[in-house]
């Protein structure tokens, strides 16, 4: 029984030491704490154990895969563009579609002149 359980205690530390492996590699370079990311990766690999719970706790970025914004932007920065419409009421969406067509029926007339002057 007691070999089961060396057994099990084994596969546990392989499948950290592996997932480390990979979390080390895949982190960018530069945002490893403590040391640079070659460094935690010898660690790593030479002690599976130590250097594994020592990547966990002392050398993974605080966020390792996520981008955080400032708080005073939103998540989608295109929609904070200068010159953006943005409808306040009904009246104002009327008005900025008139607007749109009347621009697209100008684009229509320009190419409409452009083709007859190619063609002659």
């Amino acid at each position: 029984m007691p070999l089961f359980g060396f057994g099990a205690f084994g596969l546990i530390v392989m499948g950290l030491w592996i997932f480390c492996l990979v979390d080390v590699i895949t982190t960018v370079d530069g945002t490893t704490r403590n040391l640079p990311k070659m460094g935690w990766l010898f660690i790593v690999l030479i002690l599976p154990l130590v250097g594994s719970i020592l990547w966990l706790v002392a050398g993974r970025p605080e966020s390792p895969h996520r981008y955080r914004p400032p708080s005073n932007t939103s998540r989608y920065p295109e929609y904070d563009r200068p010159g953006r419409h943005v409808a306040q009421n009904a009246d104002d969406d009327d008005e900025f579609l008139r607007k749109c067509r009347e621009r697209a029926e100008e684009q229509r007339r320009m190419a409409k002149q452009r083709e007859q002057k190619d063609e002659s």
